[in-house]
């Protein structure tokens, strides 16, 4: 038995990782901690009458906890977990990440509340891993703003970090974050990961126009996406005189980047028209193999 009266004392309040799609990741502390609770937690009642019917669990004492009603929920939760177990899961996954959770974390420790998180599912660590991209840092992004202008600004100031970094979103949206991402990274790492741990899940690795044409209609399921550590050309400053152009065009030549590439990113960072952008890169890059180097630099300009 899991939940005796002393453990009971110390972890009264469980968050309990639930499967992602494969009934069998559930774990065996899960299984237990979600056979004794007296009251169970969930995102969707629903859902975890499914799960618990799955699991050959009987009927449990449950409670819906979300964005809407969780101000008016929370009480009532802390005061059965001051004395007796109470689980609380999400619809798939670990809760409380982009999903409920955290506020009731942080309001029972002002309560005073024992509770623990049992180790489980999370597609977040699930795509970090298989993207191979470096972990020693990543950053947890959750989804992007659902509007455009506001994707970009979401990936720039990511992108700031120097270090990997993982997002979650939704089937209706994945092909416009893509082209945000495109816009202004279109050489980045992405590797992107469709319905994890189910039956038909799909792992896409390449650049953002590369995954968007991998994607096959209708997408369905749950995404999840990581960006390796990229960096942006830096802003063009207003007034900025030919020499300092053409010596950002050489920066970025140097890391790689085509002619294309780099009128994309010069442009969106306001270095002036894209199409005149990409002549002064084509020419620069004509004679940097040519050997003519910076000393190029009149030819370039004219």
């Amino acid at each position: 038995m899991y939940a005796t009266a002393a453990n009971r004392k110390r972890m009264p309040l469980v968050f309990v990782p639930t499967p992602l799609g494969n009934l069998g990741d559930i774990t065996v502390r899960a299984r237990e901690v979600l056979g004794e609770a007296r009251l169970i937690v969930a995102e969707d009642t629903r859902v975890a009458r499914k799960l618990l019917h799955a699991l050959g669990i009987g009927p449990k004492e449950l409670w819906s906890y979300r964005e809407q009603n969780a101000a008016a929920v929370t009480g009532g939760i802390l005061d059965r977990a001051a004395t007796e177990l109470v689980a609380v899961v999400s619809d798939a996954g670990m809760p409380g990440i982009s999903d409920p959770g955290s506020e009731l974390v942080a309001a029972a420790r002002a309560a005073g509340v024992a509770l623990t998180v049992l180790p489980g599912p999370s597609a977040a660590l699930g795509v970090a891993v298989l993207s191979g991209f470096p972990l020693r840092r990543f950053c947890f992004e959750g989804f992007p703003p659902r509007n455009a202008a506001g994707r970009r600004e979401a990936f720039a100031r990511a992108f700031a970090h120097e270090a990997t970094t993982i997002w979650y979103e939704s089937p209706q949206r994945i092909r416009a974050t893509l082209h945000e991402l495109a816009r202004i990274a279109p050489d980045a790492s992405v590797f992107l990961l469709r319905e994890y741990t189910k039956r038909f899940e799909q792992q896409i690795a390449g650049t953002p126009a590369e995954i968007d044409a991998a994607l096959e209609e209708p997408i369905r399921g749950e995404i999840a996406f990581a960006i390796a550590p990229y960096r942006l050309a830096p802003p063009v400053p207003n007034g900025a005189s030919d020499s300092d152009l053409d010596a950002r065009i050489d920066a970025l030549i140097d890391e790689g980047r085509g002619a294309k590439e780099i009128a994309r990113a010069l442009a969106d960072a306001g270095a002036g028209d894209r199409r005149a952008l990409y002549a002064r890169a084509s020419e620069r890059r004509r004679a940097r193999s040519m050997g003519d180097g910076p000393a190029s630099e009149h030819s370039a300009s004219e």
